[in-house]
């Protein structure tokens, strides 16, 4: 058997939704339900299945589980496995929800009253739904986590009375993206970054980090235009630079998220300024129809306000209780999926990395890593974390062609920016944040140490204006450390033969390793 009937638990499968088992297996928890009642939702990036060995593995995006992990082939069996082994995804539960009736969760929830896991299915039946069911508020029992610590990332929470748990979702319901707890972000958060960033500025002489923390504030702003294909003058680097370099100071609302697109569009006569009225992609157009060729589709339009304002809540309210890396992933990634504008969404993405991260505190006083940087030299793996969720999302997006080569969505689909899993986008941020802290600050402070090194040894034997020593420095620099014969019959032919042999040992001895 390779497929699954709707409305009905499946037996051991080979394919399942067009993915293909490490293994012939049963499908269980979320696969299950997707699968049982044809939920039209992105998969969760890992699915489980129950395989014919004792042997518990995952391969090819699968969790096989032996098979003393069987569940009930029923709602509650499989609700209940999805809830203990493969956490909370917010968007398949919801649809699942909205696609059972009220009374078969109603049933559950009288049948075990006091269960746990019963008690945080009522709990996110409501939650999701905005609605209540017909049963009673419990008055006893210990309370338990909506979400399950030790699967996913979580804030400390507010008791509900009515279901005896904890609610302790990182967000509302109009956005609430979760981390899945990994062994490489567990490591991350115990290398404590941010004093080890702490630590590397304070072995550095103030002058020197000062200037380090210029050219690092120019270096991001540069990247963040160049990861769009874009080179803008300089003028207009500097001046979102200088926006990047304010971040955090002032609170996230719709007005500055406007303003942030006012810096970074500059020239904004041929762009409709301000949060979308229509639909929106990224990808290409054929050339003779312009027909769309998107790879990813942006939220509704009608969806914008409500999706805005979660962002918005999930920055005042729950950023500060979550590490400050993940809070930035969720917002910053969030944000990009959803797309608000027509323009400059990539740019406002990476800078609300940095909002997050000024504003906890994680950065030195002043400095601002260029995690733009870091992305730009990883462009190939930050547009693979992109598309670990894109790419599955398009499928379950309904859209056609508008006449002015847009698209227009045509069925619901908010709740696939509200909820998703951010977990890879994390992990790939906080390797740009190590690479920041661990190679580009001590680097730059290592070259303006050696640069500086080098000017005053020359300016001791030469008598050169700063300009011109600079101007030195890249014809070495550019040559290995050698003046070029264009160079000295031209630039700089005024030089001696000793005064040449010097400037170039000097520059050896300088950044010779």
């Amino acid at each position: 058997m390779n497929s699954v009937k709707n409305n009905q638990f499946s037996g051991a499968v080979s394919i399942f939704h067009k993915k293909r088992l490490p293994e012939e297996a049963t499908p269980v928890g979320y696969s299950a339900l997707i699968g049982a009642y044809d939920l039209a939702v992105p998969t969760p990036r890992t699915l489980s299945a129950i395989g014919a060995r004792h042997k518990v593995y995952e391969a090819d995006g699968w969790h096989i589980y032996t098979p003393r992990h069987m569940p009930e082939a029923s709602l509650e069996g499989h609700l209940v496995f999805a809830l203990k082994y493969e956490g909370l995804d917010l968007a398949v539960l919801k649809r699942l929800f909205k696609a059972i009736p009220a009374q078969e969760i109603e049933a559950i929830i009288r049948a075990k009253p006091t269960s746990s896991y019963g008690r945080r299915i009522w709990f996110l039946y409501e939650w999701l739904l905005d609605g209540a069911l017909d049963i009673s508020d419990l008055k006893t029992g210990n309370y338990t986590d909506v979400v399950d610590t030790k699967l996913q990332y979580a804030v400390k929470g507010e008791r509900s009375a009515r279901h005896r748990v904890r609610n302790n979702l990182s967000g509302t319901q109009d956005f609430c993206p979760l981390v899945y707890r990994t062994e490489e972000i567990d490591q991350f958060i115990a290398a404590n970054l941010s004093e080890r960033a702490q630590k590397t500025v304070g072995a550095i002489s103030p002058d020197i980090m000062a200037r380090t923390a210029a050219f690092l504030l120019l270096k991001d702003s540069k990247s963040s235009y160049a990861i769009e294909g874009e080179a803008p003058p300089h003028n207009r680097i500097q001046r979102w630079g200088r926006a990047i370099g304010q971040a955090g100071q002032q609170p996230l609302d719709s007005q500055e998220l406007i303003r942030l697109q006012d810096i970074v569009m500059g020239d904004a006569r041929f762009i409709k300024m301000g949060f979308r009225d229509e639909g929106g992609f990224v990808g290409d157009r054929e050339r003779e129809t312009r027909m769309p060729l998107p790879d990813h589709i942006d939220a509704r339009h009608e969806d914008l306000e409500a999706l805005v304002q979660g962002l918005i809540d999930f920055d005042s309210q729950f950023s500060g209780e979550l590490d400050a890396v993940i809070a930035a992933a969720i917002l910053a990634f969030g944000f990009v999926y959803i797309h608000p504008f027509a323009d400059g969404n990539g740019r406002i993405h990476r800078y609300l990395i940095h909002h997050v991260l000024t504003q906890r505190g994680f950065n030195p006083t002043g400095v601002v890593f260029p995690v733009s940087s870091a992305i730009l030299e990883r462009i190939d793996d930050y547009r693979r974390v992109l598309e670990s969720y894109s790419t599955r999302l398009l499928p379950f997006i309904e859209w056609e062609p508008t006449e002015q080569g847009n698209v227009s969505v045509l069925n619901d689909t908010g709740d696939f920016y509200r909820y998703f899993d951010a977990t890879p986008h994390v992990e790939f941020l906080y390797e740009c944040v190590e690479k920041t802290i661990d190679v580009d600050l001590p680097q730059e402070a290592d070259f303006l140490q050696r640069y500086d090194q080098f000017k005053a040894r020359v300016e001791s034997y030469i008598e050169m204006p700063d300009g011109t020593i600079n101007l030195l420095f890249s014809f070495l620099k550019q040559n290995d450390g050698h003046l070029s014969n264009r160079v000295l019959n031209k630039e700089f032919k005024a030089l001696e033969e000793g005064e040449v042999r010097y400037v170039e040992e000097t520059y050896a001895e300088a950044f010779g390793d």
